[in-house]
């Protein structure tokens, strides 16, 4: 989505310039995914002190998706949160996420952006079940605020931040559980090169979510293609 306002510019022209320069970028809320596969669940803050705690602050849109389970228990490897969004302009997309992580034993998801046709993304229907550890998010940092971590690889040699070449049409990115109790508020994809952290999602922005970005009321080319071959996945 360009975030430019143009109601500022007189000179036409000038205006669609600058448009086309800006970053295309979605922001979305956790809670708000097509589809939560439990063990992933919608949450609240009173959940967590009911699962051993301590909560975290206030989520944006009072809520977040979680594997439940106390600090410190590890375990995990089921269930997941996704989200189907269009990509309107080609390029090389980052992904942020709002996110607490307790401890080392509640501190990464594993991550997907699948396309169909798209050789570039991710192909990889379940790395829970594959153990890649190209798909593995570690969260840092480490506490009990929502901060902004942008997805990594986590390797046996580090962390490298990722990133994905995606193509005009639908993508489905998959936060899939790794272990309990890492929280998940929002996601951040954008477009921008420079970006060094996520925004929160506005009310527009859930509400584009909440209607789903419109995808079935658009039936042209290669977005109603990529739509039908999605909804198998």
């Amino acid at each position: 989505m360009k975030t430019l306002n143009c109601a500022a510019w007189t000179i036409g022209a000038l205006c669609l310039a600058l448009m086309s320069a800006q970053a295309d970028e979605l922001a979305l809320e956790a809670e708000l995914a097509q589809e939560v596969e439990p063990a992933m669940v919608i949450a609240v803050p009173d959940d967590v002190d009911d699962a051993g705690g301590p909560a975290p602050n206030e989520p944006s849109n009072g809520r977040f998706v979680w594997a439940p389970g106390p600090p410190g228990t590890g375990g995990g490897d089921s269930g997941y949160a996704r989200f189907t969004i269009p990509i309107e302009e080609p390029g090389t997309y980052r992904l942020f996420g709002h996110i607490v992580a307790w401890d080392g034993n509640s501190d990464s998801f594993w991550v997907t952006i699948w396309q169909d046709g798209n050789n570039d993304a991710d192909d990889d229907p379940n790395p829970q079940a594959s153990k890649d550890t190209n798909y593995r998010w570690a969260l840092n940092p480490k506490g009990n605020n929502w901060v902004w971590d942008r997805v990594n690889h986590w390797l046996d040699g580090g962390t490298f931040d990722r990133a994905w070449e995606l193509e005009k049409g639908l993508a489905t990115i998959t936060i899939w559980a790794r272990e309990d109790a890492s929280m998940l508020d929002a996601l951040f994809l954008t477009s921008d090169a420079n970006a060094a952290t996520g925004r929160l999602p506005t009310d527009e922005d859930r509400e584009r979510q909440r209607n789903n970005f419109d995808l079935s009321v658009n039936p042209s080319g290669k977005l109603a293609s990529a739509w039908a071959s999605l909804k198998t996945r």
